[in-house]
């Protein structure tokens, strides 16, 4: 077995190395912890150098039985860490079916290494050429290109000595800022080929660009426009995982009386109960405000519904402020600041200064509605408690079981406005790129980045499909991964009945007994579904079991160690 040490470059040699061996000790050097793989005719070289390195020069490797349930894996991992993973899959085949998972990645500025097989370039004489039909049937003009339009880096392997400076260079790129997914395509040549003496040392290492911080003169304006403000208002949709900007912007709403309302939320960032917070509902706050700071998010209103009145002042700020890679974009921008939003929060209320005499009065109002706020979603999921529950019951009853430390990963599945939360980082939404199938592995790989933390994916019956349960459930049960899996079964594809509605409200298919293209009954036993991977499983018909059901699965998660799933038949809503 060949040893290295992946730490240092100096301390060791890469010749005689293979490709894939490079490759993998510079993934381990760049501070990946975990490749998801899902292997095919491409991989036997990585398969190789997995055995041959030491296993502590290189990540970990994890098979996954489905492509999408890998990247959203990564995907999730970050969310938990912050830390960047990887992801390999066979050759075009492999990355068609991961591309949905990196436009969501792309989407939600995720840092992950994409990578893939290549077919073999060359049909005899050299090692890892053709053996196969399928590596003829395989073969593209241009590989990349099924998720080059998204990945903020794209590139081919030629040669042996290139592994560990692809696996370097492509890290740093994703981790800086503006942060996303990046492709390395893995030729089965070079990945074989050793590596020659004149090519011995090892890649430099390359760390990612420090975070941008704020120009002074930009915040300065921002924070005079602020503090002239008689109705200030904050809109934030997505924090970092390690919750900086939660943190500042809680201390900038709190001193000086700025409500916060975080439209379409991706990533909490505000306590349920705290008084500076106003919710989801952007349209009220929205038309009343005469300055409003937008805080790293892509779509904070809509404009056909929620435009902002005339007169009234637009800061962005982020990292990418203006959303460049967004080719229709039409929001109001009179001041755009490029800046890590954690430190251009923070630099915005120094320069605030003391807070005005207007502050108090708005501290209050905000108090009120946010008491009336909270009231009125606890009136409204007490409504929906009886018979099938509402999507507000549901949230709520999960919410209830969430300690300090859970988080929920809903995709079409929870309300976030019913919930009461903690703090930041409770409650991830898919991204709103929309490639569905997305929450539950993610949960997954939360769960592997935390085995103690209580890890819950509450999902529409329509993403519980697209999420290739087999394959889930599999992986759960395979590296004792206990989630809780909640299916909010209403029998219907609703997002696009609702916007069918809404497009056509008294439209023949409205008024029609059944809409085509929408339903998925009959609906298959999902509790059998995850029952063939002996996880703990319950069907819940009515609201005011579910309280009871929910405390069953968390016993069995915390004692047994086991994966739980509940299918939940909740009421069709007009609204979510």
């Amino acid at each position: 077995m060949v040893k290295q040490d992946a730490g240092d470059p100096g301390e060791w040699t890469r010749e005689g190395l293979t490709g894939a061996e490079t490759l993998l000790l510079g993934l381990k050097r760049a501070g990946i912890d975990y490749i998801f793989a899902n292997a095919g005719t491409d991989f036997p070289p990585i398969i190789e150098a997995f055995v041959a390195l030491d296993a502590d020069s290189v990540p970990e490797p994890v098979t996954v039985p489905h492509e999408t349930a890998g990247v959203a894996m990564a995907h999730g991992y970050y969310l938990m860490t912050g830390a960047p993973q990887a992801v390999m899959v066979h050759v075009n085949v492999g990355l068609a079916n991961s591309a949905m998972g990196v436009i969501n990645a792309a989407s939600d500025n995720i840092p992950l290494l994409m990578m893939s097989g290549r077919t073999p370039i060359t049909e005899s004489g050299r090692l890892g050429s053709r053996m196969t039909p399928i590596q003829y049937g395989q073969e593209m003009y241009d590989q990349s290109s099924l998720v080059s339009d998204v990945a903020k880096f794209s590139y081919e392997m030629r040669y042996p000595e290139q592994g560990d400076m692809l696996a370097v260079r492509a890290t740093s790129l994703a981790m800086s800022e503006p942060r996303g997914p990046v492709y390395v395509a893995l030729p089965r040549e070079p990945l074989m080929e050793k590596v020659a003496a004149k090519a011995a040392r090892p890649a430099a290492h390359q760390v990612p660009a420090s975070a941008p911080h704020p120009d002074p003169e930009a915040t300065a304006l921002a924070a005079a426009w602020l503090a002239a403000a008689k109705k200030p208002l904050i809109l934030c949709q997505r924090g970092d995982p390690e919750g900086r900007l939660a943190e500042a912007l809680a201390a900038l709403a709190s001193t000086h009386g700025i409500p916060v309302i975080e439209p379409f939320p991706i990533r909490n960032l505000m306590p349920s109960d705290h008084p500076m917070f106003l919710g989801h509902d952007v349209k009220g706050p929205l038309s009343e405000a005469d300055v409003v700071l937008v805080v790293d998010s892509g779509v904070p209103w809509m404009e056909a519904v929620h435009r902002p009145a005339d007169g009234t002042k637009i800061v962005h700020i982020g990292t990418d402020p203006n959303f460049q890679r967004m080719p229709v974009r039409g929001y109001q921008a009179d001041l755009a600041i490029t800046s890590d939003p954690a430190a251009g929060i923070a630099s915005i209320a120094r320069a605030m200064g003391e807070p005005g005499p207007a502050v108090a009065e708005r501290r209050a109002d905000a108090g009120r509605r946010s008491a009336q706020r909270l009231a009125a979603a606890e009136e409204l999921a007490q409504q929906g408690r009886t018979g099938p529950m509402s999507a507000e019951w549901l949230s709520k009853c999960i919410s209830d079981i969430m300690d300090e430390r859970a988080v929920v990963f809903g995709e079409l599945g929870v309300v976030p406005g019913a919930m009461r939360v903690s703090g930041a980082n409770r409650v991830f939404i898919n991204p709103h790129s929309g490639g569905l199938g997305w929450a539950m592995p993610a949960a997954l790989g939360a769960q592997l980045a935390d085995r103690e933390r209580l890890v819950i994916a509450c999902i529409g019956d329509g993403s519980y499909m697209f999420a290739n349960p087999i394959a889930c459930h599999q992986i759960a049960e395979a590296l004792d991964l206990p989630i809780l899996t909640i299916v909010k079964n209403n029998g219907i594809w609703n997002a696009v009945r609702r916007s069918v509605v809404n497009s056509y409200p008294d439209g023949a298919a409205a008024k029609a007994n059944a809409m085509p293209l929408v339903s998925l009954e009959p609906a298959p036993d999902y509790c059998m579904v995850a029952a063939a991977s002996r996880a703990h499983v319950e069907r819940v018909e009515h609201g005011d079991d579910l309280p009871a059901a929910l405390e069953r699965a968390l016993s069995v998660i915390r004692n047994e160690r086991r994966q739980a799933f509940l299918e939940v038949r909740v009421a069709l809503s007009d609204s979510h």
